[in-house]
């Protein structure tokens, strides 16, 4: 059974049919509804049921301002113009319309976006809303890659490329090392550690026998080998 294509209206054949937003659409009718880009099923974003390209078109159009998405250039988001069709609003000397009451008055707010790879979150750096063309996983959430930071030293981190203490992201070294590493280690310096006098203490300390029996053993050797090379020198 054919079924309409969104975009034209026309039916759509199973030979030229093509699945998304849970309809079928002509090959060619999915387009984004911005720049009017050919995307294909499962490779785009949504807003209200319509087809967007990720970039740049969703980010510009309903993406947060001034996020860097996905980390391949920054997009400068235009603050929406408004419609032409729209009456002005009233003022203290022109009174409100019919329309104008009725549309202020059941005014709502829009329901969350949502993605094809789910619902958004907030970012628990910044607060605000990730969606899923600029966000990285870490530490069980999702943050905006540019706020997944060292607490301490604010450097970026990557997903799995880092140190946690009570769901705080800190980067291995030094800050993690230096804030929570055993006590007495010289960060930076693999093998080179700086003991507290405690430690000095329970060290073992060779006894002075040991070490005057090391040097008899030593001075005799030297006089052996000394009286060696002497035969030699005047036998040969």
């Amino acid at each position: 059974m054919t079924s309409k294509c969104p975009r034209c209206t026309k039916d759509v054949f199973f030979a030229e049919k093509v699945s998304s937003l849970g309809k079928n659409w002509h090959r060619f009718c999915l387009k984004c509804e911005r720049c009017h880009k050919t995307l294909s099923a499962g490779n785009h974003a949504e807003h209200d049921g319509l087809p967007y390209c990720h970039k740049p078109c969703y980010g510009t159009l309903f993406g947060p301002k001034g996020v860097n998405i996905g980390g391949a250039g920054a997009y400068i988001y235009e603050t929406p113009q408004p419609s032409s069709d729209c009456p002005p609003e009233g003022s203290p000397t022109t009174p409100w319309t019919t329309m104008q009451v009725t549309r202020n008055q059941y005014k709502v707010p829009p329901p969350p976006t949502r993605m094809f790879a789910g619902e958004t979150s907030l970012c628990p750096g910044c607060g605000k809303i990730v969606y899923f063309a600029e966000k990285v996983m870490s530490l069980g959430r999702n943050w905006h890659r540019p706020c997944l930071r060292c607490e301490r030293c604010k450097k970026t981190l990557t997903s799995g490329g880092h140190a946690e203490h009570e769901g705080i992201p800190y980067c291995h070294v030094p800050c993690y090392g230096i804030l929570y590493g055993p006590k007495g280690v010289n960060i930076g310096n693999v093998g080179c550690y700086i003991y507290d006098k405690e430690d000095l203490e329970q060290t073992e300390i060779p006894s002075q026998n040991y070490v005057r029996q090391k040097e008899i053993r030593n001075f005799v050797f030297c006089l052996v080998f000394s009286s060696f090379f002497t035969y030699c020198l005047y036998k040969f």
